[in-house]
């Protein structure tokens, strides 16, 4: 599980004023010197991120965040870093030494929005006078009973460990990307195209996730690439029951699939994976409905230099382009960029999100929820533009 994807991992952030002792504390949990811990407010400066495998939590992430207190023009920024950490946590620890709680209740405030649980404690409580006192006064305030919690002695760390396992969604270890689209022994074929986007010498994440579910499920598993597909489908006694391919593939794969195989894209998975399909199909609607006067943002998970043959930045804005016409206006981000206001798109299209948690993936569909902006994905607007979304399958 070491190996596991940062992207498939639990995201355990610790929020909390500056010297809370967040840093001790997941320096205590993972046994570990992971920050950097010193009696000096403000230490912690960019977000600290350690994949750990922590025993009957599974393959998680800490991250440790700067002061929410934090001052000055640097901790405005710093603050800021601290917030964008709230859109992919999955579970949070409030870190706090006495009863007030103003500034965490705030944040806390903001990770109920962000339907983040959270975890309440009370640290440095071999230095408290009367930990009790202090326990029921947070209590009173917050609704809930703080963990009291010494990082220094490493005292009250197995209760974290407890309370973040009652705490884990069911999703987070058992969503699968194939749904109940194979069973075991059928015969699934795989059409990956190798070309300049592909990394020299090994696969893709989707494609190393999918083969490795598909083996899972007890699976046989062909694979090829686009211009060996004839002699694959030769090869087999049968047609495969399900092809799965890159979405840029789509419509040869379409053309040269027997009539009985079942045809999907890595994309359109990591599409229900990661997302929401089903506004992600809506989404693909607003395709029909852009003109030239549009504007569409493209954003990709992934930070590289662009490629003459990029999906997302070449291959689909002229899809898009041959489409609506040459004045469609097409924007780009990367990585974690991406804009809070959205209101001048008509469409967002994001790549499969293999890089990031289903949690952020999520808060970026409810920001294009709230205001009220279509989002799709590579593979869907990719089927869309071919002609084949209702000929591809979709998991659900």
């Amino acid at each position: 599980m070491n190996e596991t994807p940062r992207s498939n991992r639990l995201h355990i952030a610790f929020f909390g004023k500056r010297n809370s002792g967040k840093s001790s504390l997941i320096n205590a949990l993972t046994s570990q010197t992971i920050s950097v811990v010193s009696d000096v407010p403000g230490t912690t400066t960019d977000p600290v991120l350690k994949a750990m495998e922590i025993h009957g939590i599974g393959p998680c992430v800490f991250i440790d965040t700067a002061g929410l207190d934090d001052e000055g023009q640097l901790g405005e920024l710093r603050i800021k870093q601290t917030l964008r950490v709230m859109e992919r946590t999955d579970i949070a620890l409030m870190v706090c030494t006495d009863g007030d709680i103003t500034r965490e209740m705030q944040w806390a405030g903001r990770l109920k929005e962000k339907d983040v649980p959270v975890i309440w404690v009370l640290n440095k409580c071999d230095l408290l006078d009367a930990p009790q006192q202090t326990m029921r006064q947070i209590e009173q305030i917050c609704g809930q009973v703080p963990l009291p919690v010494s990082a220094k002695q490493h005292q009250g760390t197995e209760e974290i460990h407890r309370r973040i396992a009652q705490l884990l969604p069911d999703e987070t270890m058992n969503r699968g990307l194939l749904g109940g689209l194979v069973e075991e022994g059928e015969t699934v074929m795989l059409v990956m195209p190798q070309d300049l986007q592909a990394p020299k010498g090994r696969l893709i994440l989707p494609q190393v996730q999918t083969i490795r579910e598909l083996l899972d499920r007890k699976c046989l598993v062909m694979s090829c690439t686009t211009d060996k597909m004839d002699q694959m489908l030769q090869a087999l006694a049968r047609p495969p029951r399900l092809i799965i391919t890159d979405s840029q593939a789509f419509k040869t794969v379409y053309e040269k699939k027997p009539k009985d195989s079942r045809l999907t894209s890595f994309s359109i998975l990591f599409a229900q994976y990661k997302g929401d399909i089903d506004y992600f199909l809506k989404g693909a609607e607003a395709i029909g409905r852009l003109t030239e006067d549009s504007r569409v943002l493209i954003a990709e998970a992934c930070t590289h230099a662009p490629m003459t043959e990029d999906i997302g930045r070449v291959k689909i804005p002229n899809m898009l382009r041959k489409r609506i016409g040459g004045g469609l206006q097409i924007d780009v981000v990367s990585g974690n960029d991406f804009p809070e206001d959205l209101s001048p798109y008509s469409l967002v299209i994001h790549c499969g999100a293999c890089m990031f948690t289903r949690k952020y993936v999520l808060n970026r569909i409810a920001s294009a929820k709230e205001q009220h902006v279509p989002m799709t994905n590579y593979g869907v607007a990719i089927a869309c533009l071919t002609g084949i979304l209702d000929k591809v399958e979709i998991t659900h």
